[in-house]
């Protein structure tokens, strides 16, 4: 069981499920509301639940424990989840789920691109050929022809 558990494919998977999710409650939940505002909603619902996981869990650590560095890539990460989650709930807001979605998970083209580029990651042309699909897929879903 603990291997199951340390599987980086299931944790993946179990995050595409509720991105999914995510897509259907909240074009539905944006129906009569600001989006920047459903935006803050979900965000103290995300930040309460994940302060229970971490006491519950007993993984809370002394935030002066963490470095510079970490805290900096933290800050920029969260920004830019920030910036995200604005911009998805906006597009929901005035698109259809179907299409903002696949739009969205254009991100894993970006990070081939971008784990290539400043990370020294290394795809083979087989995992290429599957980004490139990828954003081919996006595009036949979002854009009518």
């Amino acid at each position: 069981m603990k291997d199951v558990m340390e599987s980086w494919q299931l944790w993946a998977a179990l995050a595409a499920c509720f991105a999914a999710l995510t897509a259907i409650f909240a074009k539905v939940g944006i129906e009569n509301i600001n989006s920047d505002f459903a935006t803050f909603i979900r965000t103290t619902i995300i930040f309460i639940m994940v302060f229970a996981i971490l006491m519950i869990g007993g993984h809370w650590q002394n935030p002066a424990t963490v470095s510079a560095k970490t805290w900096w890539f933290l800050i920029l990460s969260g920004l830019a989840t920030g910036a995200s989650w604005l911009c998805y709930f906006r597009a929901l807001k005035i698109g259809e789920a179907a299409k903002v979605a696949p739009i969205d998970k254009l991100s894993v083209v970006l990070v081939a691109i971008f784990g290539a580029a400043f990370l020294g990651e290394k795809l083979s042309p087989a995992s290429w050929l599957g980004v490139v699909m990828i954003g081919t897929g996006a595009a036949l879903i979002a854009w009518k022809g």
